[in-house]
């Protein structure tokens, strides 16, 4: 997820960290790295336009070519008004003061709404401990009736489905229904196109005037860039919606979708799905999203991701053991467990910091399908190899090798991937971030 943004912004900050004082001349050439890489990410001219405008009028009032820390000071001007183009605060779901609270989503076919809806619908019944029921309104799509019921009974929620082919009723009743039962939340699955229509539109008004729902979520696919906008205004124009799911945020997506919708729509972005699980979805922050962009990780949703599945214990342990120097492959494997339960190692990583002295998270593979010849490698070690990996001579290599169904060179390279490990997390450690980025202490 971004990481075209996130690497242009990277070399840009490498390049102004390295200069010390910032001339004029130097701050256009960065003006003019910012502008192409937000254009080639595919956001909006009109986004871009402002953006730069902001940076250039803050940029000025601040006085950085005067400044001792200009670096400082550029990244926390562009972090501010990208986050402001973000929609500068979490936007979270109001509840009904009388439950239930209906909840109708929308979207085009294709964009992974039905998928949102039992996402939403499971992050609703956990996080807000809320009982979540949904309606299947789609009638058009094939098997669209059984994908939901399925996706929803595997989460424990309830759904409402008729074998009549009229979403406007099957949305009034199914409202009813849930109603009586006493459910908190009810979410309505209605049926998406390939293609905005006069039909399409008339429909979802026809539901939402029947059910009078207290929210609509438009779902948008977040690799269709600046289109995801168009289709955005058209929706809000027709039947005007509350809030934005954005999916497919695990994609080669640029990151255009994100950076424009809320700017031109002026409707947040409230959740973001980030994976196929049905787990990997999450609050919109635009704040942490936007360190993400800047290359500065997003330490807080790590943290919180791991409040979640790793054990406390263990993890005091293992950080004791950071500080000590003390990390062996026993405890590698442990970790790589841990961070699993998390989402992807990509995901996992994505959200460490990789400006400036951290760019050693690089040379770190972080690919999934590493990671059984790595345990395969790491299980043919003995005990003893396991817990002092400096002990790994030539020829314990080749036996390891043997051992595992691998090479030498793939021994090697674990060698090396687990010392810039243990590097790293010591790093981390004791890293003190606001060196580099005191945005709470700047004004």
């Amino acid at each position: 997820m971004f990481d075209f943004l996130s690497a242009k912004f990277e070399d840009l900050f490498y390049k102004i960290k390295n200069k010390g004082k910032l001339s004029p001349k130097d701050l256009d050439q960065a003006f003019r790295e910012i502008k192409l890489a937000l254009l080639e990410a595919d956001v909006n001219f009109k986004v871009v336009k402002d953006l730069l405008e902001k940076i250039k009028q803050k940029a000025v009032g601040d006085r950085i070519t005067e400044s001792l820390t200009p670096y400082q000071q550029v990244v926390k001007i562009v972090n501010d008004e990208i986050t402001r183009i973000l929609g500068s605060s979490t936007a979270k779901v109001n509840l009904a003061a009388k439950p239930p609270t209906v909840i109708m989503m929308v979207g085009l076919q294709g964009t992974g709404k039905t998928s949102a809806v039992v996402k939403l619908a499971n992050y609703l019944k956990n996080e807000k401990n809320k009982t979540v029921s949904v309606v299947a309104a789609d009638t058009y799509r094939p098997a669209a009736v059984d994908q939901l019921k399925d996706m929803s009974e595997a989460i424990g929620v309830q759904v409402y489905w008729e074998k009549t082919k009229d979403p406007v009723q099957i949305s009034k009743r199914g409202v009813q229904k849930f109603r009586k039962q006493g459910s908190d939340l009810v979410i309505i699955d209605t049926a998406g196109r390939l293609h905005i229509d006069k039909p399409m539109m008339q429909e979802i008004a026809s539901i939402k005037k029947s059910v009078n729902p207290h929210q609509v979520f438009l779902v948008l696919d977040a690799m269709t860039g600046q289109e995801a906008v168009n289709i955005a205004q058209t929706f809000n124009a027709q039947v005007e919606f509350d809030g934005i799911i954005l999916t497919k945020l695990d994609s080669d997506t640029r990151g255009g979708a994100a950076l424009s919708v809320y700017y031109v729509v002026r409707k947040p972005i409230k959740f973001i799905s980030t994976g196929e699980k049905i787990s990997d979805f999450a609050l919109f922050h635009p704040d942490r999203i936007a360190s993400r962009i800047l290359g500065m990780g997003d330490l807080l949703t790590l943290v919180e991701n791991a409040e979640k599945t790793i054990d406390e214990e263990k993890a005091k342990k293992f950080e004791q053991r950071i500080r000590k120097n003390e990390l062996n492959f026993e405890d590698f494997v442990e970790q790589i467990k841990s961070l699993k339960k998390m989402g992807s190692l990509q995901q996992v990583f994505s959200m460490l910091p990789k400006a400036g002295k951290n760019k050693m998270l690089k040379d770190i593979n972080v690919d999934d399908s590493q990671l059984k010849p790595v345990e395969a490698i790491i299980g043919s070690m003995t005990k003893e190899e396991r817990r002092k990996p400096h002990i790994i001579n030539g020829s314990r290599k080749k036996r390891i090798a043997r051992g595992s169904g691998t090479s030498v060179a793939a021994v090697n390279k674990l060698l090396k991937q687990f010392s810039n490990t243990k590097k790293m997390l010591r790093q981390f450690s004791g890293m003190d971030q606001e060196a580099d980025f005191p945005f709470h202490k700047m004004k």
